[in-house]
Protein backbone atom coordinates (compact mmCIF):
# COMPACT_ATOMS: atom_id res chain seq x y z
CA UNK A 1 0.00 0.00 0.00
CA UNK A 2 1.09 3.42 -0.93
CA UNK A 3 2.29 5.61 1.49
CA UNK A 4 0.13 9.40 1.27
CA UNK A 5 1.90 12.08 0.21
CA UNK A 6 3.20 14.60 3.27
CA UNK A 7 2.22 17.79 3.01
CA UNK A 8 4.82 20.24 2.80
CA UNK A 9 6.31 21.95 5.80
CA UNK A 10 5.57 26.06 5.56
CA UNK A 11 7.92 27.95 4.53
CA UNK A 12 9.42 30.01 7.20
CA UNK A 13 9.32 33.59 7.25
CA UNK A 14 12.22 36.13 8.51
CA UNK A 15 11.34 39.62 9.15
CA UNK A 16 11.35 41.64 6.20
CA UNK A 17 14.06 44.94 6.11
CA UNK A 18 14.13 47.87 3.64
CA UNK A 19 17.95 48.27 2.41
CA UNK A 20 18.46 51.58 1.31
CA UNK A 21 21.64 52.80 -0.07
CA UNK A 22 23.00 56.05 0.08
CA UNK A 23 25.68 56.29 -2.30
CA UNK A 24 23.84 56.85 -5.36
CA UNK A 25 19.90 58.22 -6.14
CA UNK A 26 17.79 55.09 -5.29
CA UNK A 27 17.22 52.95 -8.61
CA UNK A 28 16.91 49.28 -9.23
CA UNK A 29 18.93 46.91 -6.86
CA UNK A 30 21.67 48.29 -4.57
CA UNK A 31 25.03 48.75 -6.19
CA UNK A 32 28.03 50.90 -5.36
CA UNK A 33 29.50 53.69 -6.83
CA UNK A 34 33.12 55.75 -7.21
CA UNK A 35 33.51 56.83 -3.51
CA UNK A 36 34.99 60.20 -4.35
CA UNK A 37 31.81 60.92 -6.73
CA UNK A 38 29.71 60.51 -3.84
CA UNK A 39 28.83 64.36 -2.50
CA UNK A 40 25.41 64.48 -2.42
CA UNK A 41 22.89 61.41 -2.81
CA UNK A 42 19.27 60.72 -1.31
CA UNK A 43 18.57 58.55 1.98
CA UNK A 44 15.31 57.62 0.72
CA UNK A 45 14.39 60.31 -1.12
CA UNK A 46 16.15 63.21 1.34
CA UNK A 47 19.40 64.72 0.33
CA UNK A 48 22.72 63.23 2.02
CA UNK A 49 25.27 65.84 1.76
CA UNK A 50 28.99 65.89 2.63
CA UNK A 51 29.43 68.63 5.13
CA UNK A 52 32.49 68.01 6.35
CA UNK A 53 36.22 66.01 4.43
CA UNK A 54 39.91 65.77 5.56
CA UNK A 55 38.67 64.61 9.09
CA UNK A 56 41.80 62.11 10.83
CA UNK A 57 39.33 59.40 11.83
CA UNK A 58 36.60 61.03 12.68
CA UNK A 59 34.49 59.32 15.36
CA UNK A 60 31.77 60.33 18.03
CA UNK A 61 29.76 63.04 16.59
CA UNK A 62 27.65 65.32 19.33
CA UNK A 63 25.35 67.74 17.46
CA UNK A 64 24.87 71.21 19.10
CA UNK A 65 21.71 73.89 19.08
CA UNK A 66 23.63 76.10 16.93
CA UNK A 67 23.34 73.41 14.15
CA UNK A 68 27.12 72.52 14.41
CA UNK A 69 28.73 69.41 15.23
CA UNK A 70 31.35 68.05 17.47
CA UNK A 71 33.49 65.29 16.49
CA UNK A 72 36.16 63.16 17.54
CA UNK A 73 39.67 62.84 15.01
CA UNK A 74 40.67 59.53 17.06
CA UNK A 75 44.77 60.15 14.30
CA UNK A 76 44.70 63.28 15.25
CA UNK A 77 43.61 63.00 18.91
CA UNK A 78 41.75 66.31 18.75
CA UNK A 79 38.03 67.50 19.02
CA UNK A 80 36.97 69.61 15.63
CA UNK A 81 33.71 71.51 15.48
CA UNK A 82 31.98 71.28 12.07
CA UNK A 83 29.65 74.33 11.59
CA UNK A 84 27.02 73.72 9.08
CA UNK A 85 28.59 75.43 6.17
CA UNK A 86 31.43 72.96 6.55
CA UNK A 87 33.80 75.06 8.75
CA UNK A 88 36.19 73.05 10.97
CA UNK A 89 37.96 74.80 13.71
CA UNK A 90 39.89 73.21 16.55
CA UNK A 91 38.28 72.91 20.31
CA UNK A 92 40.91 71.14 21.84
CA UNK A 93 43.79 69.09 21.79
CA UNK A 94 43.54 65.87 23.98
CA UNK A 95 46.25 63.53 22.72
CA UNK A 96 46.02 59.98 22.80
CA UNK A 97 43.23 58.46 20.42
CA UNK A 98 39.99 60.44 21.64
CA UNK A 99 36.54 58.15 20.52
CA UNK A 100 33.31 58.75 22.10
CA UNK A 101 32.22 62.25 23.27
CA UNK A 102 28.80 63.43 24.96
CA UNK A 103 27.71 65.91 26.56
CA UNK A 104 27.45 66.23 30.07
CA UNK A 105 25.11 67.85 33.12
CA UNK A 106 27.67 70.95 33.51
CA UNK A 107 28.06 71.78 29.99
CA UNK A 108 31.26 69.74 29.86
CA UNK A 109 32.22 67.36 26.66
CA UNK A 110 33.41 64.26 28.17
CA UNK A 111 35.04 62.28 25.96
CA UNK A 112 36.08 58.09 25.82
CA UNK A 113 40.29 58.41 24.70
CA UNK A 114 41.09 54.82 24.10
CA UNK A 115 44.88 56.04 24.44
CA UNK A 116 45.92 55.81 20.75
CA UNK A 117 45.60 53.56 18.10
CA UNK A 118 48.15 52.52 15.06
CA UNK A 119 47.32 53.83 11.61
CA UNK A 120 48.41 53.42 8.11
CA UNK A 121 47.69 54.90 4.62
CA UNK A 122 45.97 52.34 2.63
CA UNK A 123 45.00 53.99 -0.85
CA UNK A 124 42.18 56.70 -0.14
CA UNK A 125 41.46 54.66 3.40
CA UNK A 126 43.27 55.61 6.82
CA UNK A 127 43.13 52.82 8.30
CA UNK A 128 43.61 51.57 12.04
CA UNK A 129 45.79 48.48 13.02
CA UNK A 130 46.31 46.45 15.95
CA UNK A 131 48.96 46.92 18.26
CA UNK A 132 49.94 50.02 20.69
CA UNK A 133 51.51 52.97 19.34
CA UNK A 134 54.43 54.48 20.58
CA UNK A 135 53.35 57.46 23.37
CA UNK A 136 50.11 54.68 24.92
CA UNK A 137 49.82 54.82 28.23
CA UNK A 138 46.46 54.23 28.94
CA UNK A 139 42.80 54.47 28.17
CA UNK A 140 40.91 57.32 30.19
CA UNK A 141 37.90 59.57 30.98
CA UNK A 142 38.72 63.33 29.70
CA UNK A 143 36.96 66.12 30.29
CA UNK A 144 36.67 69.07 28.00
CA UNK A 145 35.88 72.49 28.80
CA UNK A 146 34.30 73.83 25.62
CA UNK A 147 34.76 77.49 26.48
CA UNK A 148 38.70 77.13 26.71
CA UNK A 149 39.18 73.91 24.95
CA UNK A 150 41.18 72.49 28.28
CA UNK A 151 40.93 69.03 29.00
CA UNK A 152 41.63 66.99 32.02
CA UNK A 153 41.47 63.71 32.74
CA UNK A 154 38.99 62.10 35.33
CA UNK A 155 40.04 58.38 34.98
CA UNK A 156 42.76 56.35 33.98
CA UNK A 157 41.25 52.91 36.10
CA UNK A 158 38.94 51.75 38.02
CA UNK A 159 40.71 50.68 41.71
CA UNK A 160 43.46 48.45 40.02
CA UNK A 161 41.65 47.51 36.76
CA UNK A 162 43.15 49.95 34.36
CA UNK A 163 41.16 51.55 31.37
CA UNK A 164 42.67 49.86 28.09
CA UNK A 165 40.72 51.49 25.23
CA UNK A 166 38.19 53.70 26.38
CA UNK A 167 35.77 53.48 23.54
CA UNK A 168 32.05 55.12 23.81
CA UNK A 169 30.09 56.53 27.00
CA UNK A 170 26.09 57.58 27.73
CA UNK A 171 24.27 59.92 30.15
CA UNK A 172 21.88 58.65 31.96
CA UNK A 173 19.56 60.86 33.60
CA UNK A 174 21.00 60.91 37.21
CA UNK A 175 24.02 62.42 35.59
CA UNK A 176 26.33 59.58 35.58
CA UNK A 177 27.27 57.65 32.64
CA UNK A 178 28.36 54.10 31.39
CA UNK A 179 31.04 53.78 29.34
CA UNK A 180 32.50 50.86 27.22
CA UNK A 181 36.20 49.89 27.34
CA UNK A 182 36.83 47.64 24.28
CA UNK A 183 40.11 47.03 25.04
CA UNK A 184 43.42 46.46 22.90
CA UNK A 185 44.76 43.50 21.18
CA UNK A 186 49.11 43.04 21.17
CA UNK A 187 49.97 40.85 19.37
CA UNK A 188 48.29 37.03 20.15
CA UNK A 189 46.70 38.44 22.87
CA UNK A 190 43.44 40.09 22.57
CA UNK A 191 41.74 42.26 26.15
CA UNK A 192 38.66 41.32 27.33
CA UNK A 193 36.25 44.18 27.20
CA UNK A 194 33.81 45.69 30.05
CA UNK A 195 31.27 48.48 30.28
CA UNK A 196 32.04 50.91 33.59
CA UNK A 197 29.62 53.36 35.23
CA UNK A 198 31.22 56.79 36.54
CA UNK A 199 30.29 60.18 37.98
CA UNK A 200 31.34 63.26 36.06
CA UNK A 201 33.09 64.53 39.19
CA UNK A 202 35.48 62.21 39.20
CA UNK A 203 34.23 60.78 42.58
CA UNK A 204 32.65 57.27 41.45
CA UNK A 205 33.67 54.53 38.72
CA UNK A 206 32.03 50.71 39.17
CA UNK A 207 32.38 48.13 36.93
CA UNK A 208 29.45 47.29 35.54
CA UNK A 209 29.71 44.18 32.97
CA UNK A 210 32.70 41.58 32.71
CA UNK A 211 33.32 39.86 30.85
CA UNK A 212 31.97 41.08 27.40
CA UNK A 213 33.43 41.07 24.12
CA UNK A 214 34.96 43.64 22.27
CA UNK A 215 32.02 46.05 23.57
CA UNK A 216 31.59 49.07 21.24
CA UNK A 217 28.66 50.60 21.16
CA UNK A 218 26.11 52.02 23.88
CA UNK A 219 23.15 53.27 24.48
CA UNK A 220 19.86 53.74 26.73
CA UNK A 221 16.32 52.99 26.10
CA UNK A 222 13.55 56.30 25.99
CA UNK A 223 12.75 55.40 29.22
CA UNK A 224 16.23 54.74 30.53
CA UNK A 225 15.00 51.48 32.05
CA UNK A 226 17.23 49.03 29.44
CA UNK A 227 21.12 49.64 28.17
CA UNK A 228 22.13 48.51 24.80
CA UNK A 229 25.58 47.19 24.23
CA UNK A 230 26.86 45.86 20.92
CA UNK A 231 30.21 43.66 20.52
CA UNK A 232 31.89 44.69 17.26
CA UNK A 233 33.57 41.24 16.68
CA UNK A 234 30.80 39.04 17.18
CA UNK A 235 28.32 41.65 15.78
CA UNK A 236 25.81 41.26 18.49
CA UNK A 237 23.75 43.79 20.22
CA UNK A 238 22.84 43.04 24.04
CA UNK A 239 20.44 44.38 26.46
CA UNK A 240 20.54 44.78 29.69
CA UNK A 241 17.71 45.97 32.53
CA UNK A 242 18.48 49.14 34.35
CA UNK A 243 18.26 48.48 38.01
CA UNK A 244 19.50 51.57 39.50
CA UNK A 245 21.87 53.95 38.00
CA UNK A 246 25.08 52.07 37.76
CA UNK A 247 23.55 48.81 38.43
CA UNK A 248 22.13 46.14 35.76
CA UNK A 249 20.37 42.98 36.11
CA UNK A 250 22.73 40.10 34.88
CA UNK A 251 21.51 36.92 33.05
CA UNK A 252 21.91 33.62 33.81
CA UNK A 253 24.06 31.24 31.39
CA UNK A 254 24.13 30.36 28.97
CA UNK A 255 24.88 34.29 28.56
CA UNK A 256 28.71 34.29 29.35
CA UNK A 257 27.86 38.36 29.45
CA UNK A 258 24.60 38.76 31.45
CA UNK A 259 23.04 40.00 28.68
CA UNK A 260 19.68 39.45 26.83
CA UNK A 261 20.81 38.95 23.09
CA UNK A 262 18.82 40.97 20.85
CA UNK A 263 20.38 40.37 17.84
CA UNK A 264 23.14 39.12 15.51
CA UNK A 265 23.69 39.80 12.02
CA UNK A 266 24.65 37.61 9.22
CA UNK A 267 27.54 37.24 7.20
CA UNK A 268 31.31 39.19 7.50
CA UNK A 269 29.56 42.20 9.53
CA UNK A 270 30.93 44.24 12.33
CA UNK A 271 29.03 46.42 15.01
CA UNK A 272 30.53 49.76 16.10
CA UNK A 273 28.64 52.82 17.81
CA UNK A 274 24.76 53.34 18.15
CA UNK A 275 21.93 55.77 18.56
CA UNK A 276 18.20 54.82 19.43
CA UNK A 277 15.82 56.90 17.59
CA UNK A 278 12.29 58.58 19.56
CA UNK A 279 10.89 55.57 18.89
CA UNK A 280 13.08 53.06 20.89
CA UNK A 281 14.51 51.58 17.45
CA UNK A 282 18.73 51.05 18.21
CA UNK A 283 20.62 52.79 15.04
CA UNK A 284 24.04 50.63 14.99
CA UNK A 285 26.40 51.69 12.72
CA UNK A 286 27.85 48.61 11.14
CA UNK A 287 31.45 48.45 9.73
CA UNK A 288 32.08 45.94 6.40
CA UNK A 289 28.87 46.92 5.03
CA UNK A 290 29.48 50.17 5.43
CA UNK A 291 25.93 51.58 6.73
CA UNK A 292 23.67 51.95 9.71
CA UNK A 293 21.80 49.22 11.05
CA UNK A 294 18.36 49.91 12.81
CA UNK A 295 16.86 47.46 14.77
CA UNK A 296 14.01 47.00 16.80
CA UNK A 297 13.77 46.54 20.26
CA UNK A 298 12.87 42.64 19.87
CA UNK A 299 15.18 42.42 17.36
CA UNK A 300 13.95 42.46 14.05
CA UNK A 301 16.28 44.18 11.05
CA UNK A 302 14.08 47.04 10.22
CA UNK A 303 16.57 48.71 7.53
CA UNK A 304 19.62 49.14 6.49
CA UNK A 305 21.04 52.41 5.22
CA UNK A 306 24.20 51.96 3.70
CA UNK A 307 27.48 54.85 2.99
CA UNK A 308 29.89 54.54 0.71
CA UNK A 309 32.75 54.18 2.97
CA UNK A 310 32.76 50.62 4.93
CA UNK A 311 33.99 52.11 7.94
CA UNK A 312 30.95 53.85 9.24
CA UNK A 313 30.98 54.36 12.92
CA UNK A 314 28.91 56.33 14.07
CA UNK A 315 25.25 57.85 14.07
CA UNK A 316 24.00 60.99 16.16
CA UNK A 317 20.65 62.98 15.82
CA UNK A 318 20.35 66.69 15.97
CA UNK A 319 18.13 69.42 14.59
CA UNK A 320 15.19 71.24 15.88
CA UNK A 321 12.86 68.05 15.19
CA UNK A 322 15.86 66.02 16.03
CA UNK A 323 15.58 64.20 12.09
CA UNK A 324 18.62 65.32 11.02
CA UNK A 325 21.29 62.64 11.06
CA UNK A 326 25.26 63.01 11.29
CA UNK A 327 26.96 59.72 9.88
CA UNK A 328 31.11 59.66 10.24
CA UNK A 329 33.12 57.80 7.51
CA UNK A 330 36.37 57.13 9.41
CA UNK A 331 38.20 55.80 7.01
CA UNK A 332 37.70 58.24 4.24
CA UNK A 333 37.52 61.46 6.95
CA UNK A 334 33.62 62.59 5.96
CA UNK A 335 31.16 63.81 8.26
CA UNK A 336 27.79 63.62 6.35
CA UNK A 337 24.68 64.85 6.62
CA UNK A 338 20.85 63.50 5.97
CA UNK A 339 17.31 63.79 6.95
CA UNK A 340 16.15 60.31 9.43
CA UNK A 341 13.21 58.61 8.78
CA UNK A 342 12.00 58.53 12.47
CA UNK A 343 13.18 61.03 14.71
CA UNK A 344 16.43 60.87 16.92
CA UNK A 345 16.22 60.66 20.78
CA UNK A 346 16.78 63.67 22.79
CA UNK A 347 19.75 62.47 24.72
CA UNK A 348 20.66 63.49 28.41
CA UNK A 349 21.93 66.89 28.37
CA UNK A 350 21.77 67.38 24.94
CA UNK A 351 21.73 71.07 24.23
Amino acid sequence: MAKPERAPAPMRRTPRHRCVDVSMPRREGIRQIDKRQFQEATCGGHPVKVIAEGLRFPEGPVALADGSVLVAEIAGGTIKRVDPDGTIALVATVGGGPNGLALGPDGGLYVCNNGGLNFRQDGDYLRAGHGLPADYTTGSIQRVDLGTGTAETLYTHCGDIPLRGSNDLVFDADGGFYFTDFGKTVGRVRDIGAVFYARCDGSRIVEVIHPIANPNGIGLSPDGRTLYVAETETCRLWAYPVLEPGKVEMGPLPSLNGGRLVAGLDGFQRFDSLAVDAAGNICVATLVTGCITVLSPRGDVLEQVRFPDPHTTNICFGGQDMRTAFVTQSWTGKLIRTEWTQPGLRLNFQS
